[in-house]
């Protein structure tokens, strides 16, 4: 073979300054030392094991060693890679306890500047550069052929090391001077180097982009160890060089070689004739840029410009990670007794009020603790809190300060937001022709934070590709051929809008937004802001608002920074508290009491009590106390977590309580009922006495139309005659035992005690008559729209005067089901 090397006159030629960088980085990684050790020794001897082959060298040492070889690097990187490489070879083997032949490649970290996307031009190629983004997709991983060992078909001639130039590259011409052999030649695998190859697919962060703009995009090639660091949603520093590529979509080299030989195989080109350049494997050249990268490192800008994965994370590793300054401050605010009001005062500084919104939120950040049964059924952590309110309530604001403040938290909106554009979309790739996975709103906001503006104006099969992402916390793709079960461990703050605008306080919650059923017990808060006209308020707020746009950075008033605040709770979050004995008895009592004044006919809670909804109080309550970093959760956070959730589901305001109405309703379903004796088999005397013949009656049943009370007087009036009732049937009861006859309450025994315990507060004839028609109604819908009282009548044969005084004047009892609602 080496005449037929030297027949063909393939002379190697020698790259002078890639040698000489070769050397010098030898000699670096020989002589460099920190702590008066050779600082990459060890390194380098664990390079041996299988699954090692990458060395990670830091660029700043370097350059502290020889400044010379560092500007080399940086302007030479491309050409003079391969010689780093070799050097890292050497070193290994120099040092190694086995020799162990393989390849073996370098990465370089901590360079000094780091670009954006859009500054990557034609004058970076081949030089040394970092650029940041986020990972928006990520490729199956392949192996690459590095270096090709061919067989000539027709003369089995080996042809070795035929390097590989970003598509699959055979040798020009077989070796052997007597073949003449350009096309026919048979890779053999056994011989040849592979290397895992993986194509991610970066864009720009949006907080880096310039106004009107669209993100920009760029492929990156990684290659050996850097495989598989970068997950869909990380936001990364990749360090390599820009390198132009052959755009083989459009080249698509493999078909010409097919139609090429297919042809000359044939013997058919007579007949064809000629077909154009297309038939002679002739292609216009189509390049593209793409960035081959040697290292990836998660970048975390807002705690210390590191992270390390958070799967590995725990208290003592970010303790290390602190300075002793940073670490004082976080024991310090860990110690500080107003620290929920003053982190909530230092997160929203700009908008005024709201507090139990903040409070929401501010939990939601702390999270509850992810747990997996023993049946290996996961039950989240995350907390999704959900804002309804009208229009000017800062709801819009609250998201974009916690997708700026939270390090990985996506914005999007309602209504320009596809079901796979917020799950997952799978997309065909155009090289491989493929289908792969490209990552949806909540895939990137994994172990995040997903904000979702205008969350009511979604079409309905948008808003169910989330259900799953909510309570299960994975989202489920089959579409072309891809199975996957992908994970999306986020929390979701939505804000959403009334529907007409306005929220309307005669109607319930439920009634007031267009959110299905499932979706709303998935929220594990609800807060409802109105625009309420209120002096005091409104002057509060226009003040505020003054202050900020004449002279912004006075009026912002911190207790702590948002970086101390992010180092605090990316601290606590490493805690996992448990629930002790106490706390557990508290929350089960609580969740009772939710579960009774849900069932009660009178409940004003917005929507039913789940399981989720203790749930939501367990998760709240673990929050609390990892806000606290405590160990355990005390009934003290199961209090608060109680009191908030109880803020969420009651609503707002109840709506005025129009008693006339109802009235109407319970008189005819009073005449319907079968226990009225006087109703006539075919109902003819049901209608007689209710049409009003005189002028006076007309216009005293029009004024009766507009009787109404506001519903906390109607709850306060009802809670004293209950707790009156409640009392008289004890004394009967006591009675009973001793062997006494009783009568219960009559109707209008009840209504004779109230006038009389009001007598003071009546001073005309008038008022006393509006007060017991207003106590006769609010019995009347106690008992036939609320049912909280019951009627009892003696039922059986009786005279018919007997009959109608009972039925105006019956034994009155309250339900036993029934809890007074304080």
């Amino acid at each position: 073979m080496d005449v037929a090397e030297l027949q063909t006159g393939q002379a190697q030629v020698k790259d002078e300054v890639g040698d000489r960088c070769q050397k010098l980085f030898q000699d670096f990684l020989e002589e460099f030392q920190e702590g008066g050790e050779v600082k990459y020794l060890d390194e380098a001897r664990d390079l041996v094991k299988p699954e090692r082959n990458t060395l990670e060298v830091s660029f700043a040492d370097v350059e502290k060693h020889n400044h010379n070889l560092a500007t080399t690097i940086i302007e030479e990187y491309y050409r003079v890679y391969q010689f780093l490489c070799r050097a890292v070879r050497n070193f290994v083997r120099d040092h190694a306890e086995i020799a162990v032949e393989k390849e073996y490649y370098l990465s370089l970290i901590d360079v000094p500047t780091r670009h954006k996307i859009r500054e990557l031009t034609t004058q970076k190629i081949g030089t040394l550069v970092r650029i940041s983004g986020q990972v928006v997709r990520t490729h199956p991983v392949h192996p690459e052929l590095v270096s090709g060992t061919f067989v000539c078909l027709d003369c089995q001639t080996v042809v070795k090391d035929v390097e590989q130039q970003f598509k699959y590259t055979q040798p020009n011409i077989c070796r052997n001077p007597v073949c003449s052999n350009r096309a026919r030649f048979l890779l053999d695998t056994n011989k040849s180097r592979f290397v895992d190859f993986q194509k991610v697919r970066i864009q720009e962060v949006q907080a880096e982009l310039p106004r009107g703009c669209i993100p920009r995009s760029v492929e990156v090639v990684v290659r050996a160890e850097a495989v598989e660091r970068a997950q869909a949603g990380d936001r990364c520093d990749f360090t390599g060089t820009l390198i132009v590529v052959p755009d083989v979509a459009s080249i698509n080299l493999p078909g010409a070689r097919a139609e090429s030989s297919a042809r000359h195989a044939g013997g058919k080109e007579d007949s064809e004739g000629v077909t154009g350049l297309k038939a002679l494997g002739v292609r216009d050249l189509h390049y593209r840029m793409a960035f081959l990268a040697c290292s990836i490192t998660p970048t975390n800008p807002k705690f210390g410009g590191k992270e390390i994965r958070g799967e590995e994370l725990t208290a003592e590793t970010i303790k290390q990670q602190m300075t002793d300054l940073e670490w004082n401050k976080v024991y310090e605010m860990s110690r500080d007794k107003h620290l929920y009001q003053s982190l909530i005062s230092s997160l929203f500084p700009t908008v005024h009020g709201n507090d139990e919104v903040k409070r929401g939120i501010l939990l939601m950040m702390f999270g509850g603790v992810p747990k997996t049964t023993g049946e290996g059924t996961s039950l989240r952590g995350d907390i999704n809190v959900c804002i309804v309110g009208d229009p000017s309530t800062a709801k819009s604001q609250f998201l974009k300060q916690v997708a700026d403040f939270s390090p990985r938290a996506v914005y999007t909106s309602g209504k320009a937001s596809s079901s796979a554009g917020l799950t997952a979309a799978v997309v065909k790739d155009e090289e491989s022709h493929e289908f792969v996975i490209e990552a949806g709103a909540l895939m990137l906001a994994d172990n995040g934070v997903c904000c979702i503006d205008e969350f009511d104006k979604m079409d309905l099969k948008d808003q169910v590709a989330i259900h799953e992402a909510m309570e299960q916390q994975t989202i489920s793709i089959t579409k072309a051929g891809v199975k996957a079960t992908l994970n999306a461990r986020t929390s979701i703050l939505a804000a959403a809008n009334p529907i007409g605008g306005r929220y309307d306080r005669t109607k319930s919650l439920r009634q007031n937004i267009s959110l299905s059923a499932p979706i709303m017990s998935r929220f594990d808060l609800f807060f409802i802001l109105v625009d309420e006209c209120n002096e005091v308020t409104d002057y509060a707020i226009a003040r505020r608002i003054v202050d900020l746009h004449s002279h912004v950075e006075e009026s912002v008033e911190r207790v702590y920074s948002l970086e101390e605040i992010q180092r605090y709770i990316m601290f606590a979050r490493q805690f996992k508290p448990k629930l002790n004995k106490e706390a557990g008895e508290y929350l089960v009592e609580q969740y009772k009491c939710l579960r009774q004044r849900d069932a009660t006919g009178s409940s004003n809670s917005s929507w039913r009590i789940t399981v989720r909804q203790l749930e939501s109080m367990i998760r709240l309550a673990e929050a609390m106390a990892r806000m606290n970093c405590s160990d355990e959760v005390q009934p003290k956070h199961v209090k608060e977590a109680y009191r908030l959730l109880n803020k969420s589901i009651i609503r707002v305001e109840q709506p005025d309580v129009h008693l006339e109405e109802d009235e109407g309703i319970d008189e005819q379903m009073d005449v319907d009922a079968p226990s009225n004796e006087n109703l006539a088999p075919n109902g003819q005397m049901a209608a007689e006495p209710s049409v009003p013949t005189d002028p006076s009656e007309k216009s005293a049943a029009a004024s009766k139309k507009k009787l109404k009370v506001s519903y906390e007087d109607y709850r306060n009036l009802s809670n004293v005659l209950i707790i009156h009732m409640r009392q008289e049937e004890a004394k009967v009861e006591d009675a009973a035992s001793l062997g006494e006859s009783v009568s219960g309450l009559k109707r209008s025994a009840l209504i004779n005690w109230y006038l009389e315990e009001v007598a003071t507060d009546i001073e005309t004839e008038a008022e006393l008559i509006e007060k017991k028609m207003m106590v006769e109604k609010v019995l009347d819908r106690l008992t036939y729209h609320d049912q909280v009282i019951i009627p009892l009548t003696r039922s059986g044969l009786k005279q018919s005067g007997a009959g109608t005084d009972e039925a105006d004047d019956p034994l009155l009892v309250v339900h036993p089901n029934y809890v007074v609602d304080a």
